[in-house]
């Protein structure tokens, strides 16, 4: 998958966006790694949902995904960050 060039300044987040589009991460390990934020179970399903759809595409969509986050982080807007 894509790799971050200049990142976004916050490893969280980026930590965040690879496990989302990474395909060998599954559901279980995804929403482990985000317990920390859940409100609750509605928080779980939905943090479910969202993988699944990540894991419903293909590798180059998800290629896609991460190139377009790069393309973010090295933007005008990011580059203070």
């Amino acid at each position: 998958l894509a790799s971050f060039l200049l990142g976004s300044g916050c490893s969280l987040l980026e930590e965040v966006v690879n496990k989302t589009i990474d395909s060998q991460v599954s559901t279980d390990e995804y929403q482990n790694f985000l317990k920390p934020f859940s409100a609750g179970p509605e928080t779980d399903k939905a943090i479910a949902e969202l993988k699944q759809c990540f894991l419903s595409q293909s590798s180059e969509t998800l290629n896609n995904v991460g190139a377009l986050m790069n393309t973010i982080y090295e933007s005008k807007w990011c580059a203070a960050f």
